[in-house]
């Protein structure tokens, strides 16, 4: 992360996406990025029961329980940051799960079109 205050996807200042449990690549609850972030955690996604048995499907599980990583599995309605380019593979698959835009990262419109963003947002 840099001293700079990360940006949303609508210019202004990046707002929380999860804390409980807490999402982003730092485990800050923000979708913010930085060098370490090879994934490009950048898209607050409230996910949907269809995303995670997509994603599962995909080889990411993310609603099973990882004690060891104190990580305790994701369900319905839980805001977590997104690899980019999995929202992205998920839009096209018709998986894609609402997005919070006030919160997601402006480093996701490298992967992601804004309008996309913009037509699953949850947050206007």
């Amino acid at each position: 992360m840099s001293e700079q205050k990360a940006r949303n996807v609508l210019g202004g200042e990046l707002e929380p996406c999860g804390i409980d449990p807490p999402a982003g690549f730092y485990r800050t609850g923000r979708c913010d990025t930085g060098i370490q972030d090879l994934g490009n955690h950048s898209v607050c996604a409230e996910v949907t029961q269809d995303f995670l048995e997509y994603t599962a499907a995909r080889g990411n599980d993310l609603a099973t329980p990882v004690p060891e990583f104190g990580f305790p599995g994701l369900e319905p309605g839980d805001r977590w940051c997104l690899c980019a380019a999995r929202w992205q593979e998920a839009l096209e698959a018709g998986q894609a799960p609402p997005v919070r835009l006030a919160s997601t990262e402006e480093n996701a419109l490298e992967v992601v079109r804004l309008a996309d963003l913009k037509a699953h947002a949850i947050d206007g």
